[in-house]
């Protein structure tokens, strides 16, 4: 005797074989409605830590209005934001999502991390967020973006991570490591505004798109934000080192990669060296190649800006140049740069 199979819809919609219900619809509903919370709760729990940032700006005797979006991360009113959103700022007023408005001034910023810190002019402790450990994330995880788009408060967007560990070219030209790939919608306004993972903590400062592309937006990587946040806390700056070069990218034939045991294909050429600068009294000359620093390969101009950090100024290291036929070491005091 044959069996007949028949699909009926119970009463809450759920496919049934034989009356019997579908565990596979079941499963996707219910993991369907697990995401949900998730973005719900993360929502409720950071939304009152985000602010709209508005600015007055003047330059070069034009006056104008701008806004994007801040993340407070301390209860006395500490705000991440992007250097580009409040980059020539006059005034800066700060509003809330329940209509609360206060005004704000700018502790200090990096540009070259498109990173500003604020503080909030409030007596009030603020609701906040904390930083993530973004060397944790995965390509995968969840990722929220909340901001203020367009002028439209309070809005969010989920998505994925996409990839971390990217690079960006900051607007100052400097090029931002450790940049975090995301597919959570992001438009002008977003900028400055937090992407937060699953358990409500900031993974990013989102700060920028590429225009003409679908799901390519990004946000420094909150390690780097929680460096910058210090390095501006502690000194109103972050702080670099230079060593008084002029430079340009040169590639390296194979017969000087093969001769001097070198493994990358470009270096730096160096055009010209600063008058009494750490350069020039460690001996380098025009002309030379820098190949290394401190035993890091060096294969671009942005290679020397990423390895000197804070840690190197006013202490020696050891850069390795080609002059003509030979390889030369020579110690080098790096200084801050101003």
């Amino acid at each position: 005797m044959e069996h007949s199979v028949f699909r009926v819809l119970d009463d809450s919609g759920i496919e049934r074989e034989g009356g019997r219900q579908n565990s596979g619809l079941t499963n996707d509903a219910a993991l369907l409605d697990s995401y949900s919370n998730t973005v719900v709760d993360v929502v409720d729990a950071v939304s009152p830590a985000v602010v709209h940032v508005q600015v007055r700006s003047s330059r070069g005797g034009r006056h104008g209005q701008g806004s994007g979006s801040g993340v407070i991360v301390s209860p006395d009113g500490l705000i991440l934001t992007n250097n580009h959103v409040i980059d020539g700022a006059q005034t800066i007023t700060l509003a809330q999502g329940d209509g609360q408005r206060f005004g704000a001034r700018l502790i200090g910023r990096d540009p070259d991390t498109d990173l500003a810190v604020l503080r909030a002019e409030t007596t009030e402790r603020l609701k906040f967020a904390r930083l993530a450990d973004s060397k944790k994330l995965r390509p995968g995880q969840i990722a929220i973006a909340i901001g203020n788009p367009l002028g439209f408060q309070s809005t969010v967007t989920a998505g994925i991570i996409s990839a971390v560990g990217r690079s960006l070219r900051a607007e100052n030209g400097r090029l931002i490591d450790d940049i975090v790939q995301t597919d959570a919608a992001l438009n002008p306004g977003n900028s400055g505004g937090p992407l937060v993972n699953s358990s409500g903590h900031v993974i990013g400062i989102n700060t920028a798109t590429i225009m003409g592309a679908q799901g390519l937006c990004f946000a420094v990587a909150s390690n780097t934000a929680e460096y910058v946040l210090t390095q501006i806390l502690s000194h109103g700056r972050v702080r670099r080192a230079v060593m008084g070069i002029v430079a340009e990218h040169v590639g390296l034939p194979q017969r000087i990669r093969h001769e001097f045991g070198l493994t990358q294909t470009g270096a730096i050429g160096i055009r010209g060296v600063q008058n009494g600068g750490p350069a020039e009294a460690a001996g380098m000359k025009a002309g030379d190649i820098l190949v290394a620093l401190d035993g890091v390969a060096i294969s671009s101009v942005d290679d020397v800006a990423r390895v000197l950090d804070h840690k190197h100024i006013a202490q020696k290291a050891i850069v390795t140049v080609i002059r003509g036929a030979e390889k030369l070491e020579f110690p080098i005091v790096p200084e801050e740069r101003s």
